[in-house]
């Protein structure tokens, strides 16, 4: 049996851009992708801090290094810039997996720049 659980989260990044006029996704920094060890086109949930709306979309990589948190499409209606968001992204493990299981947590500061990585929700 699998079971699905967290895999990684990027916590309390702030939304930088809107982008309406867009087939859909959210734009994510390419070096918090590889921080959170998520991959472009990998589905994501989205939490809004600020108004609590939840949303699933996919990633999309965003310039490298640049805080880029856009949200594309229907889900730029979701949110607003300078809004807080948790990204999760599951994944789904078999029993023996789980004996070693660790979900990674990416923390990050005003400007999504990483602040700790660990991998442990303790």
């Amino acid at each position: 049996m699998l079971r699905q659980l967290l895999k990684t989260k990027i916590h309390r990044a702030t939304i930088t851009e809107s982008e309406l006029d867009y087939e859909g996704s959210i734009t994510i920094d390419e070096a918090l992708i590889e921080a959170a060890g998520m991959h472009p086109y990998e589905q994501v949930m989205v939490s809004n801090l600020n108004n609590g709306e939840r949303f699933v979309t996919y990633v999309l990589a965003g310039p490298r290094a640049s805080g880029t948190i856009c949200l594309n499409g229907p889900t730029a209606r979701k949110g607003e810039v300078g809004d807080q968001v948790i990204i999760f992204c599951y994944a789904h493990y078999d029993e023996e997996e789980m004996k070693a299981y660790q979900p990674r947590i990416v923390k990050v500061d005003r400007k999504n720049q990483v602040e700790s990585i660990r991998s442990s929700i303790n």
